[in-house]
């Protein structure tokens, strides 16, 4: 059976034959003592077939193609032109030999061309890649090796998902100017205590941060011209006027030398830098809060922002943070005390920079190298979490602190902790509710939309309504009104002319209602008639039908 060979190069699709594979038998230990030489592997693989890409981005389809395992059309009609046609219900006298068996597949499925992928293949493709400038004649020297730079290049680009948001490298710059800030504000604020206490030595001991004696001694400037008119800026300062009036007191009793005023003006300065640079520190430490909950919610949420930036940039990525073990991440920043420890054969240290986390300090002090190692454990597990999960979510920081507090308790208290698989499947059902509630939150958006935009038709048809129906009822009440007045005055004549009738004929009205009685019974004596001729006519009609009937039934006999 012939032999085909399949190779994706970085600049186009080659088809090679292998001959004399038989004898062989599908050795690969021969295939492979014969690699390296090009003459022994010349003889056995030749080039059928080559067909360039047309272009950059036409190698790059083709690659991503590939790599899913779909079949292009492209490299379709190079297979059907190149290689022996296959006939239906017929076994085929060749196959094909591919490096990946999910493109494999999908050339069987489609071309009907059967397809192998086993280690004897692999190794004719390492052979052909090894001399695949040596098949093409047209190659130049340095042109496969540019077409396969700039094609990994652009494959590598297009497969890496590249999210501004969660670029740790921001986090790691903003830690470490963080601490460099640190230092700076402490020695810059030193240097306006020492400087400053020259003319008011008395401040130091009553104000004790540094960013508000910096504060207070640009706003005090000479301690002579302090007078009860600057109490309520005193107070504005550190919130409490009885400070302001020690102040105040100690500024009268001071054994400071004077200033000139350059000299204070210069303090002045220095003093406003070092509150500039303060106020800086703090917009900068919210910044990385906003950074550490979109790169690591997780562990930010576990240990905090600081101290999980800290452990980032020890460990120079995110990525990096994560594949380290829990015993690495445990002693992570103390390399110094462990290598000391092993040369020195001491005892190895507990913890490194997961030391500045609350937990650790909480424990007591037989307990904080077990506290440490659990911690590093969780710390391990959100790193992950937060390294290769598509959705940022802090439930499973939240469940993992609570199972850190429970271990403090089980610590102090004995307090038995809930089991690793219990936390775990509750931080997945509170992840999903929070994507849920997303969801349906997002999703009413839209209906709220149209649902107000129909309660505003609505009400707009209910407006025009009210206005008709309060028209008419005005229309309707002014009739009522006139017509109300003109039968009240109709009433009043009617009564009249009956008291008048009544005094003067009041036989005639005892004639006209015997008279009255009488008629009424008359008529009733006609309906009572009327009624017998109605059930004479009925029953006349019955009779007609009856004879109708029996006529046609007589018809019919005869």
């Amino acid at each position: 059976m012939a032999l085909f060979i399949l190779y994706e190069s970085a600049s186009g699709y080659a088809l090679f034959e292998a001959h004399g594979l038989d004898e062989i038998g599908q050795n690969t230990e021969a295939v492979r003592n014969s690699v390296s030489d090009l003459n022994r592997f010349g003889k056995v693989v030749k080039l059928r077939s080559f067909n360039p890409f047309t272009s950059a981005l036409d190698a790059l389809k083709q690659c991503n193609a590939v790599s899913e395992g779909i079949l292009t059309d492209e490299l379709r009609t190079v297979l059907e032109t190149n290689l022996p046609k296959v006939k239906e219900g017929k076994k085929s006298k060749f196959s094909l030999g591919v490096s990946d068996s999910k493109i494999g597949s999908q050339i069987s499925e489609v071309t009907k061309i059967p397809c192998q992928s086993n280690e004897f293949v692999n190794e004719l493709l390492r052979g052909v890649r090894l001399h695949f400038d040596k098949f093409v004649s047209d190659l130049k020297s340095g042109d496969l090796e540019k077409a396969q730079l700039g094609l990994g290049h652009s494959y590598s680009r297009a497969k890496v998902k590249f999210n501004v948001n969660r670029v740790d490298n921001m986090v790691i710059q903003a830690i470490f100017l963080l601490d460099t800030l640190d230092k700076d504000i402490n020695s810059f604020s030193m240097r306006v205590r020492e400087w400053y206490s020259w003319h008011f030595p008395e401040l130091v001991k009553i104000v004790n941060d540094n960013y508000l004696y910096a504060k207070a001694a640009k706003y005090i400037e000479d301690k002579s011209k302090l007078s009860e008119d600057k109490i309520p800026g005193l107070c504005d300062i550190f919130g409490d006027e009885d400070k302001a009036r020690e102040i105040l007191e100690a500024a009268k009793a001071s054994m400071g030398q004077d200033l000139s005023t350059v000299d204070l003006i210069n303090v002045q300065q220095f003093a406003q830098r070092v509150m500039d640079l303060s106020e800086y520190r703090r917009r900068l430490y919210d910044y990385l809060v906003a950074k550490m909950n979109d790169i690591a919610p997780n562990l930010a949420s576990l240990i905090g922002e600081v101290v999980g930036a800290r452990l980032i940039s020890h460990a120079g990525s995110l990525t990096n943070l994560a594949k380290c073990p829990s015993s690495t991440l445990q002693i992570l920043g103390a390399e110094k005390a462990l290598f000391r420890a092993l040369k020195t054969r001491g005892n190895t240290p507990k913890y490194g920079l997961i030391f500045h986390s609350s937990f650790i300090g909480r424990a007591s002090s037989k307990n904080k190298g077990r506290m440490a190692r659990y911690l590093a454990n969780k710390c391990s597990i959100a790193s992950r979490i937060d390294c290769f999960s598509e959705k940022g979510t802090t439930a499973f920081g939240e469940k993992l602190r609570e199972q850190v507090e429970e271990r403090l308790d089980f610590y102090d208290k004995g307090v038995a902790p809930r089991k690793n698989i219990d936390v775990m499947k509750s931080a997945i059902e509170s992840a999903d509710n929070k994507d849920n509630e997303m969801e349906t939150e997002a999703a009413p958006v839209e209906v709220s939309g149209k649902k107000a935009k129909k309660k505003k038709q609505k009400a707009a048809a209910a407006d025009e309504d009210d206005g008709m129906v309060i028209d008419k009822p005005t229309e309707i009440t002014n009739g009522d009104a006139l017509e109300d007045h003109k039968s009240e005055k109709k009433k009043k004549k009617k009564e009249k002319r009956k008291l008048d009738q009544d005094v003067e004929l009041p036989d005639q009205a005892i004639d006209d209602g015997a008279n009255a009685v009488a008629s009424e019974q008359e008529g009733t004596v006609k309906k009572k008639k009327n009624k017998k001729d109605d059930n004479g006519e009925v029953l006349e009609a019955a009779d007609e039908t009856k004879k109708k009937k029996k006529k046609s039934k007589r018809k019919d006999t005869e």
